[in-house]
């Protein structure tokens, strides 16, 4: 999805705020200061017109089950497209998102906000970065994208 590309290098001020940061935030009616991946996907959805739900803010919401194609070792219920959304498990449940660039049996690239440039997936981060992630770290994938 270009707009998530487009924002790719956008760095946080301070610890959860900045200028572009606190856009994504109000798109979602996240407040500064909150953790802000969610509310990046969501800036991006809404920049190209698409459906969000309700609560966006949050990365869980965006991992109904009418709306998951793919949990980590099933089978894909559907192509998985760019744009889709990966979701990553910490714990009892999803607690970080990011917009899937490309997809193969073993790599996934994405473009996350609310992330670090490492290897690892991190619930906390500086900025937005293009990750390439192993498949096997991406717990959900969901579509909004229609057909």
């Amino acid at each position: 999805m270009k707009a998530g590309e487009s924002q790719v290098g956008v760095m946080e001020v301070g610890f959860n705020a900045g200028p572009q940061v606190e856009r994504y935030q109000r798109s979602s009616g996240n407040r500064r200061g909150q953790p802000w991946c969610a509310s990046f996907v969501t800036w991006c959805y809404k920049l190209v017109g698409l459906q969000v739900p309700r609560g966006s803010g949050l990365a869980a919401s965006w991992f109904p089950a009418p709306k998951i194609i793919y949990r980590r070792g099933g089978i894909i219920r559907q192509p998985i497209k760019k744009g889709d959304t990966a979701g990553y498990a910490y714990g009892n449940g999803i607690h970080h998102i990011g917009l899937i660039q490309s997809w193969n049996d073993d790599f996934v690239i994405t473009v996350e906000g609310n992330t670090g440039g490492g290897n690892g997936v991190q619930r906390e981060g500086d900025g937005v970065h293009r990750m390439r992630r192993l498949r096997t770290q991406i717990a959900l994938v969901s579509s909004w994208i229609p057909k």
